[in-house]
């Protein structure tokens, strides 16, 4: 089954970006590309613990479709695909940065447990 296109009509600006961010995975592929520039299928997989790979791929197929993620394929074999931020997706998660800080602040206010990914294990921490 196909997705609805996702193309309003709106409420307001806040309704229009959640669209377009809407997704447990998208703000954190934007922050993962964020953090390491340019990423292949595999990594980012395993920068995000816990994602699939059917829905790795379909965030990665819509927020190319909404203009945040270039896709970059290589003629080579196998071939070699690399993802990256356009500036629009730049943009978007220079804007995301507020939340993100309040996200913080709810972690360290909450005492929340937090996915360590600076290792491969996926250890936690408090």
């Amino acid at each position: 089954m196909a997705a609805a296109p996702r193309r309003g009509p709106y409420i307001c600006g806040i309704d229009a970006a959640l669209d377009v961010v809407s997704g447990k995975w998208k703000g954190l592929i934007l922050w993962e590309l964020h953090v390491h520039g340019v990423r292949r299928f595999a990594e980012l997989r395993r920068g995000l613990p816990g994602v699939s790979e059917k829905m790795l791929t379909q965030h990665l197929r819509e927020m190319e479709a909404d203009g945040l993620v270039h896709r970059r394929i290589y003629a080579e074999v196998p071939p070699k695909v690399e993802y990256s931020l356009t500036e629009h997706g730049s943009t978007l998660n220079e804007v995301l940065g507020p939340l993100g800080a309040w996200g913080t602040e709810r972690v360290q206010r909450e005492n929340l447990t937090v996915v360590d990914t600076t290792e491969t294990s996926a250890s936690t921490t408090r």
